[in-house]
């Protein structure tokens, strides 16, 4: 009877109503705000997260473009099934330079936050191209058109001057050598010293078979290809073994 009546004096009273929905909003706010402010310490750091190098982050930019998201997370859930078909899972420290995050759960396809090193550079050629000729039971649609539409890199120190702006660790060397690192990554034979200073663990080849151009194919396979290669995960099964 008590709880009736509390509950018709607050519905028949605006005022009180208004002010007891904004101090639940407040504290649904507070709740939700409070942990931005302590991020760092609720990220750990990982050895060997880095940002993404010019070409890598080419390739990023347009796998956000076609819309890949849609269908791939880039999330291993710690579940024992998640995690014995794509791998570890997925470490919050290593989406830290992500903008925007590629977490999520909604897959068409099959996660990749595991990808890099599983399939070779041909076989993202042909899946490119044609999904079908490499998973016959694929709906994902092909685009071969990456493999000849040359990549646009004349404005790439500026993306990374955005990132920079947005907490990313580029310096002015990175900015600086921005165009150098994108070429020599994407080139056979190159001179790669100074892009695998600034971004270990990179991979240098003419990722999309045509040595003639560096294709928005080269890009993307690229960032494909180093997707969960920078960390090793060894040493966090071995301490979850000894847990």
């Amino acid at each position: 009877m008590s709880k009736r009546f509390s509950h018709e004096k607050i519905e028949k009273n605006s005022i009180l109503l208004l002010v007891l929905t904004l101090v639940t909003v407040a504290i649904g706010g507070l709740v939700e705000i409070v942990p931005t402010f302590l991020i760092k310490s609720t990220i750990e750091d990982v050895k060997g997260v880095r940002p993404y190098s010019p070409l890598e982050l080419a390739g990023r930019n347009i796998y956000l473009r076609e819309g890949c998201y849609n269908c791939h997370s880039q999330m291993i859930r710690s579940l024992r099934s998640e995690v014995e078909r794509y791998g570890h899972y997925s470490l919050a420290a290593e989406s830290k330079y992500d903008h925007p995050f590629q977490w999520g759960s909604k897959r068409t396809g099959p996660d990749l936050a595991r990808v890099g090193g599983k399939y070779s550079d041909e076989w993202h050629r042909l899946h490119m191209a044609d999904p079908r000729a490499v998973v016959p039971e694929s709906v994902m649609p092909g685009y071969p058109f990456l493999a000849r539409r040359p990549l646009d890199y004349r404005n790439i120190e500026n993306g990374l001057r955005a990132l920079a702006r947005a907490g990313v660790p580029y310096t002015d060397e990175h900015i600086a050598n921005a165009r150098a690192d994108l070429v020599a990554q994407a080139t056979a034979d190159a001179d790669i010293d100074g892009l695998m200073q600034r971004y270990p663990k990179a991979q240098a080849r003419d990722f999309d078979g045509n040595p003639k151009m560096i294709s928005e194919l080269d890009a993307l396979i690229a960032y494909m290809q180093m997707l969960g290669t920078l960390v090793d995960f060894s040493a966090y099964e071995h301490a979850d073994l000894r847990q």
